[in-house]
């Protein structure tokens, strides 16, 4: 499905010759002609841009923009602010009440199409559920009120004219401004972590050497630590057709040597205000795939992550001929350490049980929490040897030594083990559901024999 556009202006041509524009460039025109058919239209079909006229006959275009960011289901809107005086208060105006960038009208054609790509790609890169829609009832996080100290680097051909724009900027950021020449912003890149870089870069351009610049856009926006970084271009190379090569590079923003201080700053603020929204995004969506594969408690993979790593190791071991070793554990009597000392006491056995399993296997072995007290461990490349002397070792690492609650008292918690071990009967020998099968049985058979022992199988094959 294209995007959808909604182009705000009160002049019938005016919105004729846009809605050519895009539709010659496949996305989806929506009409508006005043401001309150405008935030009639965004709240029904919220739009995926919106192209807005600051001179409108009933609401202003700032008042209009203002309603935009107060309203939670259109906030996050991308809107280019169209101004047909190019009043220097005017823009600045329009950036403060929440524009993502302002433009001349009528805008050059290449400039603006060029923004709408990139404005629709920084969307869709932070377009993940809304957090009311991943949010806990009750459990809701408060909007944060505080935003720690960012790190812009000011990138120059030279010293002295970033010294220069450092000069203009300071006392209007309340951010830590660092001036650097390409060269040195390359080996920043090279030798920091992610974490320590800067979250905003932006590239000044004495017009020069307009390719260096753009050079320098394209690996910042391809290098793996600096990727997220927001970036913006100022000078010839922000304008005109360079303007437009930018943005198609991956610029955030670009803007002609003409803008002034104060717009910088604005623009700046809006550069680090949407990155850090997308930064939070992002997290977010992360910390969900990770609880979708690990265990909450324990930190150690789930079932659903387990599966797939079984495949994979059988079939790794298939294709090397090597053995490998699956082994399912469970702790002895734990519903008796629940009933009598409580669940958090539970909880507490299962976090120093994972700890120990996890110190005692391997690298590349995978250990993962498969029920309420049992664990699955996959050792690839392990024939029953070396299966053997690991599993004792497990059960001995749990029976030395006592598990302390958080109470003082201290308890004594084993493990039975029941191990399996394939490709030890062939190359027919590596049934996924059979081994695991084996080793199940194997555990009921150290159950059965007295517990806080291990039983060995080998594949059914």
């Amino acid at each position: 499905m294209s995007a959808r556009i909604l182009i705000v202006d009160d002049v019938a041509a005016n919105r004729i010759i846009q809605q050519a524009r895009l539709s010659v460039a496949f996305y989806q025109a929506l009409l508006a002609h005043d401001g309150a058919t405008c935030l009639a239209m965004a709240q029904e079909h919220r739009p995926d841009l919106i192209l807005l006229d600051l001179g409108l006959p009933d609401i202003s275009g700032l008042e209009v923009l203002q309603h935009l960011r107060r309203d939670p289901a259109c906030r996050d809107i991308p809107v280019i602010a169209l101004t047909a005086t190019g009043a220097a208060a005017e823009r600045l105006a329009a950036f403060a009440a929440g524009a993502d960038d302002v433009m001349d009208h009528p805008a050059n054609e290449r400039v603006l199409l060029a923004r709408l790509r990139n404005l629709l790609r920084l969307k869709a890169e932070s377009d993940f559920p809304a957090p009311d829609a991943l949010a806990v009832p009750g459990l809701a996080e408060a909007p944060l009120a505080f935003e720690p100290q960012a790190t812009i680097a000011l990138v120059t051909p030279h010293h002295q004219s970033g010294e220069a724009l450092r000069d203009a900027l300071a006392g209007k950021l309340r951010d830590r401004l660092v001036v650097l020449t390409r060269s040195e912003a390359l080996a920043e890149i090279a030798r920091h972590q992610r974490h320590s870089l800067p979250e905003v870069f932006v590239l000044q351009d004495d017009g020069r050497n307009p390719s260096a610049t753009l050079r320098l856009l394209s690996e910042l926006k391809s290098h793996q630590a600096t990727r997220h970084a927001a970036v913006c271009v100022v000078g010839p190379a922000g304008a005109g057709d360079e303007a437009a090569m930018a943005f198609d590079l991956g610029a955030d923003d670009a803007v002609g040597p003409a803008v002034s201080a104060e717009e910088l700053v604005l623009r700046t603020r809006g550069l680090l205000r949407r990155k850090r929204h997308s930064d939070r995004q992002r997290a977010r969506m992360q910390d969900g795939l990770r609880l979708a594969m690990r265990d909450p408690l324990t930190g150690l993979y789930n079932r659903r992550y387990a599966a797939p790593q079984l495949s994979a190791v059988a079939a790794r071991a298939r294709a090397e001929g090597s053995p490998f070793a699956v082994m399912v554990m469970d702790l002895d009597r734990f519903k008796q350490v629940n009933d009598l000392y409580g669940h958090a006491a539970g909880d507490q056995v299962l976090v120093e049980v994972a700890r120990r399993l996890t110190a005692n296997l391997r690298d590349c072995d995978v250990l993962a929490r498969i029920g309420g007290e049992e664990f699955l461990a996959i050792l690839p490349r392990t024939g029953m040897p070396l299966a053997r002397a690991v599993a004792e070792r497990l059960c001995q690492v749990m029976d030395d030594e006592p598990i302390r609650l958080a109470s003082g008292e201290a308890l004594r918690v084993t493990v039975s083990i029941g191990v399996a071990v394939a490709g030890m009967a062939g190359p027919d020998s590596f049934g996924i559901e059979g081994l695991v099968e084996q080793a199940d049985l194997a555990l009921l058979e150290s159950k059965g024999a007295g517990r806080n022992q291990v039983t060995y199988r080998l594949s059914a094959a």
